[in-house]
């Protein structure tokens, strides 16, 4: 009985052994990897095709239902214009209503300010897939009543944003594998494969904050200019390179 508990711990022992040393052995394996790790960057300029504009109309009663009913009557007046000019309704989108009281005294305490008038702030933001129609727009907005800005944003379009993206990451790898065989040949050694990639990126909009609006413009007016520039998409790789 002895005998078979003394060959069955052998055994048990060889098998535990041989588990170590396979492990010891990929271990050694991954360890004898060598590599090289390098970073690209590209950027590809664009023409913005999108727009959105953000304005407010903005009234003052020190009641406040007839301040709210001005506003209304006003912002109609705008968003009917804008849809007489050609804009569909899903291009208009209410971004913001608020109501604020606004004190007589505000170097009073709290207890003792009384409110003089109530301020009604209607927020309209008009989305263009034309953005040279980006001037005609704010100048029917404003001959109608708007009498707040906010912003301009020129952006691109989501198919727009995928192409420019596409040629920046392409850049931008090329740049890192140049990096990398330039290190490889001053080395010595050959570049086998890709371990890893990481991707990083994407571009900012351009913005326009608080710009200016003329409520006295008569139709003879100059349309607004605006220009929308160009937006510069960028694309980070980083790549771990296997060599020998």
């Amino acid at each position: 009985m002895m005998k078979k508990f003394s060959l069955l711990t052998v055994a048990i022992v060889i098998v535990a052994m041989t588990c170590i040393v396979s492990v010891l052995a990929v271990s050694t394996d991954t360890a004898a990897v060598n590599v090289i790790h390098a970073t690209g960057s590209g950027n590809v300029i664009g023409t913005p095709d999108r727009a959105q504009v953000t304005f407010s109309v903005v009234t003052e009663n020190p009641d406040v239902r007839t301040a709210q009913q001005a506003n209304a009557v006003q912002m109609k007046k705008v968003i009917d214009a804008l849809g007489a000019a050609g804009l569909p309704k899903d291009a208009l989108k209410t971004t913001g209503y608020n109501i604020y009281p606004l004190y007589d005294d505000y170097s009073k305490s709290p207890f003792e300010q009384k409110i003089r008038t109530y301020q009604v702030t209607n927020t309209l933001t008009v989305t263009l897939h034309d953005v040279n129609r980006t001037g005609e727009v704010i100048d029917i907005a404003v001959k109608n009543g708007i009498n707040q800005a906010s912003s301009i944003q020129f952006m691109l379009s989501d198919e727009q944003s995928q192409t420019l993206r596409t040629e920046a990451l392409k850049k931008a790898v090329s740049r890192a594998r140049a990096d990398a065989d330039t290190v490889a040949g001053a080395l010595g050694t050959t570049i086998l494969g890709v371990q890893s990639v990481d991707i990083s990126g994407g571009y900012s909009p351009v913005l326009f904050e608080n710009y200016k609006v003329d409520n006295a413009a008569s139709p003879s007016t100059t349309p607004t200019p605006i220009q929308p520039g160009d937006v510069t998409v960028n694309a980070q790789v980083s790549i771990t390179y296997t060599i020998r």
